[in-house]
């Protein structure tokens, strides 16, 4: 990567994020300028599946960290096996919407900065969705340390998070340069925002998580998802 993010970014990644709340599930629903037509929007779908599949089959129980919550969506499906989760998010108008949207008292809800925020508590298991690609490459390690100090002996990690693939995001938003970390982001009313977005490689990340001493698998879906899962254990990974 040619640059680190400064200070200013992150602060307007969140400002982007608080400002983006009330219209963030157009993204995951393919609605508006994310609607990119029945046959990919089909395809998109499908595959979400294989990774709502995916966390399903892992059957995460206990006290489960949720790291950049967001509206709610992975919240819901945690919740069907988790016996409590914190909800953590940098966006106040992210946990409303989580919170009316999950209504649960399983759920406790934690407004903080995700760059500079270290648990007290350790867990069952950590998750995070659409969360990594906006880690700077450069604060990549210490976010993946607090993860594992986060995680009891054997503990599990769930993560999904987006692919390079250009139909993934609006119609008119264009995908940062391969060498950069930085992305222009549009809302519905036309103010831009800068904002960190990485797409990182499976074989590459596998290796950062093991180097914490995550025992991560990491997979792609055929054109939008990358995902992974595995405990705090040996310090190893894999990919395929």
């Amino acid at each position: 990567m040619s640059e680190t993010v400064s200070a200013q970014t992150l602060v307007e990644m969140v400002s982007y994020y608080r400002a983006r709340a009330h219209e963030y599930d157009e993204w995951f629903y393919r609605r508006g300028r994310y609607d990119r037509g029945p046959e990919i929007n089909a395809r998109w779908f499908v595959e979400a599946e294989e990774v709502f599949a995916a966390l399903d089959a892992l059957g995460i129980e206990g006290e489960v960290l949720e790291l950049a919550c967001g509206t709610g969506i992975w919240t819901q499906r945690l919740l069907c096996t988790a016996s409590s989760i914190t909800a953590v998010d940098a966006s106040p108008e992210m946990l409303a919407i989580n919170h009316a949207k999950v209504a649960s008292d399983r759920v406790a809800y934690v407004q903080t900065d995700l760059f500079t925020w270290h648990p007290t508590h350790t867990y069952d298991a950590v998750c995070f969705a659409f969360w990594i690609s906006h880690v700077p490459t450069e604060r990549l390690d210490s976010f993946l340390s607090m993860v594992a100090t986060a995680l009891r002996p054997g503990g599990s990690i769930f993560f999904v998070d987006e692919r390079r693939e250009p139909t993934g995001t609006a119609i008119n938003h264009h995908l940062p340069e391969s060498e950069s970390q930085l992305m222009l982001r549009r809302l519905n009313d036309g103010r831009t925002f800068q904002i960190v977005k990485n797409f990182y490689e499976p074989v590459p990340l596998a290796a950062r998580f093991a180097a914490v001493g995550l025992d991560v698998m990491v997979y792609e879906t055929a054109s939008y998802f990358l995902y992974g899962y595995g405990t705090r254990g040996k310090a190893s990974g894999a990919s395929r």
